[in-house]
């Protein structure tokens, strides 16, 4: 139950956020990897993953699973104490 309840504090999170916002956390991730093409892929799995484990949880049809997972994964990068919850 705290899985399901951490998932869904995270998806309020990312509720609203401005479209630029959106392409500057796009950037910080692409100058943060070291292979553009490993971490592009990493982002489609980790959204394809993310819409099929979560297909019944209704969420904000304004944020797409792949921005969803850009903006987790710079969360990841750039807050490492959120990984070590």
């Amino acid at each position: 139950m705290t899985n399901y309840n951490n998932k869904q504090k995270n998806n309020h999170k990312y509720n609203h956020i401005e479209s630029h916002q959106i392409t500057y956390k796009t950037e910080e991730l692409l100058e943060a990897a070291k292979n553009r093409f490993k971490i592009t892929v990493k982002v489609a799995n980790r959204a394809k993953r993310r819409k099929y484990e979560d297909i019944d949880i209704i969420e904000d049809p304004l944020v797409k699973p792949v921005i969803r997972a850009i903006l987790e994964m710079v969360d990841e990068i750039t807050q490492p104490e959120i990984i070590g919850e």
